[in-house]
């Protein structure tokens, strides 16, 4: 989601917030991606709650985050990736939901290049905001926790919408390009055009700012047919 749509203080049933419950259903295949520890790892776009950056560094690797709202710590820096120059090489660099959103896809592409060692990996773990399809809108509208005090980011794309009195498509596109998002789908092409490809999937990523959704339910729901596969899960390789 966008720096305008983070969602770390909207709670869903449950007590967790829809950014905890994304880390923690994702956490696996980042740590199933990285190199053994102590590897050096940047996080961008870790947000307020330091990413993946906690957890990793509980697993043994020398992890920093970059974000302009990133928590205090030594082990976060509060800039954007445009501003940030690590030590040395890095082993892992990990985006999360942060490379839709960058003024100059190909700067922060070329910047993710430059900081990886020989051999080093690359994490992107994306949104394509161009296959929300208006089924798949209504899919999560209807699945959304109630709104009370903290709206999550998909209530206020409702309403939005709903105001608007246009058409899904016409508002979602003019909304998007509002805020600056890049294509999901660029955000791979930027990628894969510097970097070799391991894995690109398509998969879950609404579920943890829906009502007792779980990704295994997402994932069903698009193999039905019923909605389309918004998430991306994109792994790439410097060749050593």
């Amino acid at each position: 989601m966008s720096n305008h749509e983070r969602s770390t203080h909207e709670h869903t049933p449950g007590g967790r917030t829809t950014d905890e419950r994304w880390l923690a259903a994702v956490w696996p295949f980042v740590r199933d991606q990285a190199p053994p520890p102590p590897a050096t790892v940047v996080e961008i776009g870790c947000g307020p709650l330091g990413g993946f950056v906690p957890m990793l560094r509980s697993a043994g690797y020398d992890a920093v985050g970059v974000d302009t709202e990133a928590p205090e710590g030594a082990e976060y820096h509060r800039t954007g990736i445009e501003e940030y120059a690590p030590p040395g090489a890095v082993d892992l660099v990990v985006a999360s939901r942060s490379l839709h959103h960058v003024a100059d896809l190909d700067d922060v592409a070329d910047r993710i290049v430059a900081m990886l060692a020989p051999g080093g990996t690359v994490v992107v773990l994306e949104w394509a905001w161009e296959r929300l399809d208006e089924a798949t809108a209504q899919w999560c509208f209807e699945r959304l926790p109630p709104a009370d005090d903290e709206p999550n980011w998909m209530h206020r794309r409702q309403e939005s919408w709903l105001e608007s009195g246009k058409p899904w498509d016409a508002y979602l596109t003019e909304w998007a390009t509002d805020d600056g998002l890049h294509p999901g789908e660029a955000v791979l092409a930027a990628i894969q055009l510097r970097l070799r490809a391991a894995t690109a999937d398509r998969g879950a990523f609404y579920f943890p700012g829906l009502d007792g959704v779980t990704e295994q339910d997402e994932l069903a729901a698009i193999a039905s047919g019923r909605i389309q596969a918004n998430g991306i899960r994109f792994v790439a390789h410097v060749t050593p």
